[in-house]
């Protein structure tokens, strides 16, 4: 890779005006590195308006027929799933800047953004390559993009009681769930919804897959963590007749005689990490883990 001539595809939302100077320092020190730039149409809109930056040279994303060495994200977690799902097959590796609340996907600070990019021209930094999960269904077309990097999930519409969800694993039954939902995560969701709901935190090299009920009607039904290669099959039955299918927060309404099937992507998200962060430093950072709260 020639670090001279990198390029850059850059994707955000709109934020608030004290985050303009962290986004323009970082688009001026790419441009003074000679990188090309080029930028999702409406988080350009916000460039063009706010930050004092030419944009005379920079190519507008439109769609997702893009090419670049790097994709970056500005925002928190949210946006570093709407880059993911931009880039999908592209494998191209994504730089999470958060601008967000919490991080666990975009965990490089705005104070620490030109370490961030020095570290890609001097080469020290390292890619995790994190598993996505593809969702196919009994119906189609399902979504134009079937595919996550956090979660799977099956729930029930806001006015209808629990539904019934019978789970397969590679042909086998496991259970059926009475819940108010089942979430399907990769390793990478395991510090999303899953945990919010009591699932297990797991690493993300660990090629793992996390079942973890929401609400289960019997307090005996626990999470479970399956190995990676397995294809799980969801038949959901619902009062109503009807369900949610949520795919890293990207939601749709099912039919109950839609059934799902889930399994390993044929392809990984790239994430961009420096030499000297871990997934281990920012889990112990962000649940501020050892921290004495008292002091």
């Amino acid at each position: 890779m020639d670090k001279n001539k990198l390029k850059f595809a850059v994707f955000g939302n709109k934020y608030h005006l004290e985050n303009a100077k962290c986004i323009n320092a970082l688009l001026k020190f790419l441009m003074a590195r000679e990188a090309s730039l080029a930028v999702e149409s409406e988080f350009y809109k916000y460039i063009n308006d706010v930050l004092d930056v030419s944009s005379d040279a920079v190519e507008i994303i439109n769609n997702n027929d893009f090419t670049a060495n790097f994709a970056i994200s500005f925002g928190g977690d949210g946006t570093f799933l709407n880059t993911a799902a931009r880039v999908g097959e592209k494998e191209i590796p994504i730089i999470g800047i958060n601008t967000g609340r919490l991080g666990f996907l975009a965990d490089v600070t705005p104070e620490a953004v030109s370490e961030m990019v020095s570290a890609i021209y001097d080469n020290e930094y390292h890619i995790e390559k994190r598993s996505v999960l593809k969702v196919q269904s009994s119906e189609t077309p399902f979504l134009s993009h079937p595919y996550a990097l956090n979660e799977v999930a099956v729930l029930k519409h806001d006015n209808s009681s629990m539904i019934r969800i019978d789970t397969i694993i590679d042909g086998n039954y496991l259970t059926t769930y009475q819940a108010d939902g089942l979430i399907v995560s990769t390793p990478t969701g395991s510090t999303g919804y899953s945990l919010s709901v009591g699932g297990p935190i797991i690493a993300p090299d660990s090629h793992s897959i996390v079942l973890t009920p929401v609400a289960a009607h019997s307090l005996n039904v626990r999470p479970i963590v399956l190995d990676d290669t397995i294809t799980i099959k969801l038949s959901i039955k619902s009062r109503n007749h009807n369900y949610l299918t949520a795919i890293d927060g990207r939601s749709i309404s099912c039919n109950d005689s839609t059934e799902l099937k889930i399994r390993k992507a044929p392809f990984s998200i790239h994430v961009v990490k420096r030499n000297n962060v871990n997934f281990f430093d920012t889990l112990r950072n962000k649940l501020m883990w050892g921290v004495d709260q008292r002091n």
